[in-house]
């Protein structure tokens, strides 16, 4: 993968910790919500795994974010 695409990966992982961790959920908890693996969450927030638009829809819902905000990358 191109070194730009990881670095919106990192971006959007960074992300979605940030949401998750405001809303005071644990890797855990939200993964178990979005029913994936406690590990593949991580995966996910560390961009060592890319994440499907059905979780991020689900993220969105249960973090009551709106889906762009995932996409609103700070430098």
């Amino acid at each position: 993968m191109d070194i730009n695409q990881i670095k919106k990966y990192r971006k959007l992982g960074l992300n979605i910790a940030y949401y998750r961790k405001e809303k005071g959920y644990t890797q855990l908890q939200l993964s178990e919500l979005l029913n994936i693996d406690r590990t593949h969450m991580g995966n996910i927030e560390l961009a060592r795994s890319g994440v499907s638009l059905d979780i991020l829809f689900q993220m969105s819902d249960l973090l009551e974010i709106p889906v762009h905000k995932f996409f609103e990358f700070r430098d």
